[in-house]
């Protein structure tokens, strides 16, 4: 079962998530969207959007630095396993509360107004709160983490997810002996991933940089005839 689920599960859902992700961008453009409901009801949104995204922004990039980046880089510059693992810890932990803070809000809007809800598709629904769990997950493997800041524990999920990458066929050893919470949080992170084509949650993918050199875009004031010359300006896409 540690061989199926942290062995083989790891390269389903990477490849689930990048081939379907390439294949709803080719087929269903219109639907590669974030489905924003800020004009069904702005109150609680913008603050709760904020929190949650910043969250996971720090969350995402924690994970990402630290579970794929080298040993023997943090050796080279003089980081030591139990020093990455506080930090893991603080910054984690500070991370998890904003998104499990801002997150909670947006799912109460979602579920208490009915306007929202009506609009709201089953998977938008069903990833926030696989989101919610996930980020609980981790604030409880906090508390096992707790009791092992020499860093060692961390080491072992940094040569499991490294040796995903690298084929190596004995990754899963490395994390067979885990707590059970790890196994869940890294299970529960591995099946986001496999959702991920199918929500709201490709728009992480999208990042407005063509606005940047977008052309001008035409638009005529309010009240000026067919025959005054239009005025350029920016627009919001």
């Amino acid at each position: 079962m540690n061989f199926l689920l942290f062995q083989i599960y790891p390269y389903i859902a990477l490849t689930v998530l990048a081939l379907g992700s390439i294949a709803r961008y080719e087929r269903d453009p219109f639907t590669w969207k974030s489905s924003s409901s800020q004009l069904l009801r702005r109150k609680q949104l913008i603050l709760g959007s904020v929190l949650f995204h910043v969250g996971v922004l720090i969350i995402f990039v924690g994970h990402l630095a630290g579970l794929l980046t080298p040993l023997w880089f943090f050796d080279l510059v003089g980081i030591s396993h139990g020093f990455k693992q506080v930090l893991a810890i603080v910054v984690g932990g500070a991370g998890a509360i904003l998104a499990l803070i801002g997150g909670g809000m947006l799912l109460h809007r979602r579920l208490a107004d009915q306007r929202i809800r009506a609009t709201s598709s089953f998977a938008d629904i069903g990833i926030l709160v696989l989101l919610l769990v996930q980020l609980v997950l981790g604030m409880l493997t906090i508390f096992v983490s707790l009791q092992h800041l020499d860093g060692g524990e961390m080491v072992k999920f940094m040569l499991w997810a490294q040796g995903i990458f690298t084929f190596r066929t004995d990754a899963w050893l490395n994390v067979e002996d885990a707590n059970i919470l790890f196994k869940l949080h890294i299970f529960l992170g591995l099946t986001i991933f496999l959702l991920f084509p199918f929500t709201r949650l490709v728009h992480m993918l999208s990042a407005p940089v063509r606005y940047l050199w977008r052309p001008w875009q035409v638009v005529r004031s309010r009240g000026r005839g067919p025959s005054a010359p239009p005025r350029p300006t920016l627009a919001a896409e």
